[in-house]
């Protein structure tokens, strides 16, 4: 059992979570307080400093979870970011778990995945501004670890969602049940790490290498709603690009 701080615990990828990880001690917070859940906003370096006091790991899910105006995006996402780290670092907790996404790469396609799919760790190529500061937290990351030897474990997060509701998400789903298999993973994984978050999906095509790596072994598989949700035009950007819709939407849109 890990004693574990969650930010964004009110979110929807936090809930899938809180009731999935009853084996830890949970300190869930999110900037908005409610039940079970203490207020903490993440960009508050005091606040976040007491909150990672005497924790094994973090979970950081908090923050701005779609497109929006850089200058919101860059306060919330990325300096909440550093402050989570920084906290970290300060007050001795030796592992970071940090909610990236699929769009911090969303700008490859499918042609450049290869036979082994597209690598956990290609390069950032964000579709957005939301997707920038997706990548700015993965370099964030990896400065912690290079300096401090901070163990940070960067999700690359798909679609998670209860069930696939597009034709999209029978390649990039993600089910509640695997992403907390995969957080379950990156609780002993070591170094610093970028990992494709997403299920044992037929027609996925991004790698399964980094999961394997540390120990993350999905089992659900979008391909059971194919009938229901349709087949992808994989002409159109939103089948052929990593990061779907987003990655042909206005710049600082929600």
């Amino acid at each position: 059992m890990a004693i574990i701080l969650m930010t964004g615990a009110s979110g929807a990828v936090g809930a899938m979570l809180r009731e999935r990880l009853r084996g830890h001690e949970l300190r869930l917070t999110d900037v908005r307080a409610g039940d079970g859940v203490a207020a903490l906003d993440v960009t508050d370096a005091a606040a976040v400093e007491r909150a990672a006091r005497g924790v094994d790991a973090v979970v950081h899910l908090g923050g701005i979870a779609s497109e929006g105006p850089f200058e919101d995006v860059l306060a919330v996402n990325v300096r909440g970011t550093e402050r989570v780290l920084q906290a970290a670092h300060s007050t001795g907790v030796p592992r970071v778990i940090l909610a990236s996404s699929n769009h911090a790469a969303g700008l490859y396609e499918r042609s450049d995945a290869g036979p082994d799919g597209l690598p956990d760790d290609v390069p950032p190529r964000p579709d957005s501004y939301y997707g920038w500061s997706k990548a700015a937290m993965e370099s964030l990351g990896r400065l912690y670890h290079d300096r401090h030897g901070l163990h940070v474990i960067c999700l690359r997060i798909g679609s998670c969602k209860d069930e696939p509701t597009g034709p999209r998400d029978l390649s990039a789903w993600l089910s509640p049940d695997d992403a907390a298999r995969l957080v379950e993973a990156s609780l002993t994984a070591t170094g610093w790490r970028l990992v494709w978050g997403v299920s044992a999906n037929t027609r996925r095509w991004w790698s399964a290498a980094g999961g394997r790596a540390i120990g993350y072994a999905p089992r659900d598989d979008a391909e059971s709603w194919a009938a229901a949700v349709g087949e992808p035009d994989l002409s159109e950007p939103e089948h052929r690009l990593v990061g779907g819709p987003m990655a042909t939407g206005p710049l600082g849109e929600a």
